[in-house]
């Protein structure tokens, strides 16, 4: 099974959008308040069992009006589907697991969870009346945020949420959501010795090689019984060596506890002392984690490598843990069902070359079923051109309202869309997929177009990166392959402004027949008794003249053909016109 799509209604920047995802991995993409991290919010509210599921004032909607906020408490519905995978086994832990939640029986079957946080109905006949007299937005919010906010609940719905049937807690923590923000301190959650996520590795991977020996040479309980005979005879060792201790600190113990009779701690003949054992997986985490460097006589604690690659090894340990929480001869009834790996800007803290790598060791855990699902909020080219256009999804905030984009879903399934949609993808490079995050494209025919216009425009006092305009060349005259990915008459696509700068390129051919070639633009409709004649832009500025969001231009000289010319050509111009000479 797998997380198929989500439905958000009043959280944050979504008003009210359904966003679909891939069963593998979710590259979600797009500009500074996009909605990205808000997306990552939506899905753990329902799966994160760690996480607190109660909501601020500024996690609703704004959008909201103050009439609608008068007549209606404003309240946050996320839904989300999840659908049977092609490969699963029904006899699979995955349809026990929602079992209770199903809304279609047949192959593939679906179910739902739906995140409600309202105001509950006893509260909102005063809620009416205290918000009838406001005059504006803020001071309604104003009454929400003192006055009702406290009153505010939370269910989790499985099924049909008109049933209002509450998903049972044991069936939602079978999913084991973990979740790394781009800020985190690296050394706290994996080099401390007490930490709970180390132990639980080190406990799980302590002896492998026999927890993972197979079952036909090795039974479960012969296992059990090498593993804890190892045990007892590592804490009778350990208890040696305590013992050694306790001698070492007999004095010194004595000097110490005299204090405690001073301050009073005997008391009632209580009398402190220090005793205990140590446990294996207790030695392991004593020991420093370090870094040995092949060839190299050199040995560096963790806690000195740079934070891109101490992130690293954080990653690999997480998922190690998610192995650990699905592992149910380890667990028992207690293992997870379904791992989801949510990762927020991975590049804010590796090299360009570590992020292509990091994404190649996502895909391979995720073949290996060690996480079933994974979700990644990126602004970097580098994962974008690393991944294919059906594993990547954009938000684009129009005018505040956002725009959901699928790239991979835009081509029409025709010889000709599959050819457009292979050639963007082969053309996706770390600079090019720049188009995808932009605001604004400009799409140009070549590089000396996509050098000068930027400097055109500072001489018209416009700095395009103030704008988040993007200048992509195309390599030739190859634009049609690209509208698809922003035609706002289409489905799935994302609703950028564009603009296409193409050049006439004049053309003519006999009228006797033949073929179109390139001509000169002094040539153009010179002979048009003997010749056919066009160019390569009147016909693409025609169509789209009154499209909603995509523009062509090109030379409109009469002796225009590329945009070299047009610069020569109009500083010809202006230098004729300067001195008083015209043509």
């Amino acid at each position: 099974m797998y997380i198929s799509n989500i439905k958000i209604q009043g959280f944050r920047n979504f008003v009210n959008n359904e966003i679909e995802f891939n069963e593998g991995v979710n590259v979600i993409i797009g500009h500074n308040n996009a909605g990205k991290s808000s997306l990552i919010k939506a899905i753990g509210l329902i799966i994160n069992g760690d996480a607190s599921r109660r909501l601020e004032i500024d996690d609703f909607s704004k959008s909201t009006s103050l009439i609608a906020l008068q007549t209606d408490p404003p309240k946050v519905i996320i839904t989300l589907t999840i659908l049977q995978s092609p490969e699963e086994d029904l006899n699979s832990d995955d349809l026990v697991t929602v079992a209770n939640w199903l809304t279609k029986l047949d192959e593939p079957y679906e179910a739902q969870l739906t995140y409600t946080f309202y105001l509950p109905i006893d509260k909102q006949a005063d809620y009416i009346s205290e918000l009838s007299n406001c005059t504006t937005k803020d001071e309604a919010w104003l009454i929400i945020k003192h006055q009702y906010l406290r009153f505010y609940t939370y269910k989790i719905f499985g099924g049909n949420p008109a049933l209002q049937i509450v998903a049972d807690s044991e069936s939602l923590q079978k999913f084991d959501f973990q979740f790394l923000n781009a800020i985190r301190d690296v050394e706290r959650d994996m080099f401390t010795g007490r930490n709970t996520m180390l132990r639980d590795v080190l406990d799980f991977f302590m002896d492998y090689e026999i927890k993972s020996a197979d079952e036909s040479v090795k039974s479960s309980t012969q296992k059990y019984q090498e593993i804890k005979q190892l045990k007892s005879d590592f804490t009778s060792k350990a208890g040696v060596l305590i013992n050694e201790l306790q001698s070492r600190m007999k004095a010194g113990k004595d000097h110490i506890l005299s204090y405690a009779k001073q301050t009073g701690a005997t008391f009632n003949n209580a009398e402190p002392d220090f005793d205990g054992t140590i446990s294996d997986v207790d030695m392991y985490s004593a020991l420093k984690l370090i870094i040995g460097y092949s060839g190299l006589d050199i040995k560096i604690p963790a806690t000195h490598n740079g934070l891109g690659y101490n992130n690293l090894i954080f990653m690999s340990l997480l998922l190690a843990k998610m192995q650990v929480n699905s592992d149910g001869k380890y667990l028992g009834s207690n293992a997870k069902v379904f791992p989801v790996l949510a990762i927020e800007e991975p590049e804010a803290h590796l090299h360009p070359a570590m992020q292509y790598k990091f994404l190649k060791f996502l895909k391979e855990n995720k073949e290996d079923r060690k996480v079933r699902q994974i979700f990644v909020t990126t602004h970097s080219t580098q994962i974008t051109s690393a991944v294919s256009l059906d594993e990547i999804i954009c938000l684009h905030n129009e005018n505040g309202t956002i725009n959901v984009g699928y790239p991979g879903k835009t081509f029409p399934d025709t010889a000709a869309g599959k050819k457009s949609k292979a050639y963007v993808q082969r053309f996706l490079d770390a600079t090019r997929s720049d188009m995808l995050f932009a605001q604004k494209v400009i799409f140009v025919e070549g590089l000396a177009e996509q050098v000068l216009l930027p400097t055109l425009a500072k001489y018209c006092a416009i700095e395009m990166e103030d704008y988040h305009i993007a200048v992509i060349p195309v390599g030739g005259r190859f634009f049609d392959h690209f509208l698809p990915l922003f035609d706002k008459n289409k489905p799935f696509t994302i609703h950028k402004k564009v603009v296409c700068l193409k050049d006439r390129d004049p053309e003519r051919k006999l009228k006797t027949g033949g073929s179109f070639t390139s001509c000169y633009p002094f040539q153009f409709n010179q002979e048009p008794a003997l010749y056919d004649y066009k160019d390569h832009v009147t016909d693409k500025i025609t169509e789209y003249s009154a499209h909603p969001n995509i523009r062509f231009y090109g030379q409109n000289h009469r002796k225009g053909k590329t945009f070299e010319y047009e610069l020569l050509l109009n500083n010809y111009w202006y230098g004729y016109s300067y001195y008083g000479i015209y043509y």
